[in-house]
């Protein structure tokens, strides 16, 4: 059985999981012999996540980050979803078993506090079709999930520019979502949120495509070498829109993300795509899926450049707020 403090220690390593605007919206319960986790109401961000079911992914996330963390401290985790069909907001129990952990289960708990979300432009990821081959093995975990994995082709990338585009056109008129971009990222210092140290440029943002319109930071611009974005743009898809899904989703991003971190290569989850229905629906379109999308995943290869200011973690909220023991 695991004892508190490897709860705590995974608990935590695993909070550094992306959430939507940081929302972190998972709360978890330390019972013997294991954990909980909770879909956290009170975090949803409304009017961007209509539903929930981004904050479910972002707890599938989580979910998976935890599964890595406990791993590495050489516990395997049996996990259980939707253990109880009378709480819709437990999304899954975790138990422990003892098991020897591995290199490569240390280079993945390494790669979550390597992982940044990089919301700059990138140069195109070097030997893709070894990574991208190491990816769709990845995705196959939980088993029969039905995630699918699509690398898009580079010739959408002018109709997934457009469709970004019309998409945060039609958010413009939204003053919910506009109200909740604003307060998520409040330039004063809050345990969640983006802050304003991770946001970007105009010229930066011009340069990449299909990424959020978040709100200008006034700064020099960084990345000038690299002129139009290179990053190569995954699609995760679901057979369906359940909460199952949703968490399967959750759970294969993670993997991505640390995937391509061990890889050494930069990564950002972009989901204002996938979070209007009729968006949604253009994108299957156009990838070609017969699928529900759940989320973009640009991927590329930031500029080495000892000089350069790194992008900084973003906070997290401690982990009295997100973990109790029974």
């Amino acid at each position: 059985m695991a004892d508190r403090e490897l709860i705590e220690e995974a608990v935590t390593l695993a909070s550094r999981a992306p959430s939507l605007h940081n929302s972190q919206p998972w709360r978890w319960l330390a019972f013997r012999g294991g954990l909980a986790l909770f879909l956290d109401r009170k975090r949803i961000v409304g009017s961007t996540d209509e539903g929930g079911r981004q904050a479910v992914i972002s707890c599938g996330v989580m979910l998976d980050h935890l599964r890595v963390a406990a791993a590495a401290a050489g516990q395997r985790a049996e996990i259980e979803r939707f253990p109880d069909a009378g709480d819709p907001d437990l999304l899954a129990t975790v138990t422990f078993t003892p098991a020897q952990p591995t290199a490569a289960d240390r280079s993945r708990a390494d790669a979550i506090l390597a992982r940044r979300t990089d919301r700059l432009p990138m140069f195109a990821p070097p030997e893709w079709d070894i990574v991208a081959a190491a990816l769709g093995g990845a995705v196959g975990a939980p088993a029969d999930s039905g995630v699918r994995l699509d690398v898009l082709d580079d010739g959408l990338r002018p109709e997934l520019g457009r469709a970004s585009s019309m998409t945060e056109v039609v958010r413009q008129f939204d003053p919910g979502y506009q109200d909740e971009l604003q307060w998520w990222t409040t330039p004063f210092e809050y345990p969640e949120g983006i802050p304003r140290t991770s946001l970007v440029s105009a010229g930066e943002s011009y340069r990449v495509e299909v990424n959020r319109s978040f709100p200008i930071e006034d700064r020099a611009e960084r990345r000038v070498g690299v002129v139009e974005d290179e990053a190569r743009i995954l699609l995760l898809s679901t057979p369906g829109d359940t909460r199952a899904d949703a968490l399967a989703a959750g759970e294969a991003l993670s993997e991505v993300l640390l995937e391509c971190t061990v890889a050494g290569l930069a990564t950002c989850p972009v989901t204002h795509l996938t979070e209007l229905p009729d968006a949604r629906s253009t994108l299957a379109e156009l990838a070609g899926v017969d699928a529900v999308p759940q989320a973009l995943i640009r991927v590329g290869r930031a500029p080495s450049d000892p000089l350069a200011e790194p992008i900084p973690l973003t906070p997290r909220r401690p982990i009295e707020d997100m973990l109790r023991f029974a």
